[in-house]
């Protein structure tokens, strides 16, 4: 299975869980007895945070904030096909309400609606470093490692969607961020793909976990301090970040096998907001036993930044490496 195949179905799980919210508004949930005394164990899942053992001079690290918009909270309208073509006898007419409150219209104008958060991403330049690589046959191998110090930091107060009455009754939806409402921890799920754009053949390079490597890295960047890979940063949740307390979490992204040849690269971050969208297949049928929402393909909200190293295959050299390329933007926000 897939990183791509992995991102779409956490996606459409949480279309599923807004489907449910949009056609049963007046659904309940209520917590457990056992969910009520798991309560003080969840404060385990929150992660410690593991400042540097050193300070950093000014401009050493570039943060980029969260951006999102009223426009990510919700969706246009849309038909849910699985049930307008699985269900039969949806044609009806009702003697005691309107037309629109059937299951047949709302499932033809469907909006689905989301709360979305966005976590704050900051980062040092781009590096390498050679370490030695374990190899099946259990030699050490030397290789050339590029990696990417960061941090992630949730400033809390996420962007609402909150449902408002007009002078009519009528609800409408308004997005808002609520001060004073408490900010639950979240869960930091990274996916790091570093994409060569002017090698012979694109290529795509998702990070790779090294722990040889790790430790190196962090006596050189941090002092020593713990780094978190990205599988360890995606076990906690971050606690929100306060003007008294830096909850901040720093972890270390590595990739190997880069071709030297690549002189312009992007990095593409997934997992800094729950932001999503997605295009439907306007011609596609549902077809019995078929995977709800098949045709619908799903694209995440990323974080693209882009670099640059007037170099060649000879000598790799750190001191290459500029954020940024010529005649283009730093950093996007793009959906992919």
């Amino acid at each position: 299975m897939t990183a791509g195949t992995l991102r779409n179905l956490f996606l459409l799980s949480l279309t599923l869980f807004s489907t449910v919210s949009v056609l049963f508004p007046t659904a309940t949930w209520a917590a457990s007895p056992e969910d009520s005394k798991n309560a003080a164990n969840d404060a385990i899942r929150l992660a410690q945070a593991n400042p540097p053992n050193r300070m950093f001079v000014e401009g050493v690290l570039t943060t980029i904030k969260p951006k999102i918009s009223a426009e990510d909270t919700f969706s246009k309208p849309e038909q849910y096909k699985d049930i307008l073509q699985e269900i039969p006898n949806l044609d009806w007419q009702p003697n005691f309400l309107s037309d629109t409150r059937t299951l047949k219209a709302m499932a033809s104008q469907v909006i689905f609606r989301r709360d979305i958060w966005g976590l704050e991403f900051s980062f040092k330049p781009v590096r390498m470093v050679e370490v030695g690589i374990p190899q099946p046959s259990g030699k050490l191998q030397k290789k050339l490692i590029w990696y990417m110090v960061y941090k992630v930091t949730n400033y809390g107060n996420p962007l609402r969607h909150v449902p408002v009455k007009d002078e009519y009754g009528n609800v409408k939806y308004e997005a808002k961020r609520l001060e004073g409402l408490p900010s639950p921890g979240i869960r930091f799920f990274p996916r790091f793909v570093l994409e060569a754009k002017d090698t012979k053949v694109k290529k795509e390079y998702l990070d790779r976990i090294l722990p040889a490597a790790i430790e190196k890295i962090a006596e050189r960047e941090t002092g020593g301090s713990k780094l978190y890979n990205t599988v360890e940063i995606s076990r906690f949740d971050i606690p929100v970040t306060t003007e008294d307390q830096d909850n901040s979490i720093w972890g270390v992204v590595t990739w190997e096998d880069i071709d030297p040849e690549t002189d312009f690269f992007s990095i593409y971050i997934d997992g800094l907001t729950n932001a999503f969208r997605w295009k439907d297949d306007k011609d596609a049928s549902v077809q019995p036993g078929s995977t709800p929402l098949s045709y619908r393909q799903y694209e995440q909200k990323t974080l693209k930044l882009n670099f640059w190293r007037p170099g060649d295959h000879r000598d790799e050299n750190e001191a290459e490496i500029r954020y940024g390329i010529p005649g283009e933007v730093e950093y996007e926000w793009i959906f992919r």
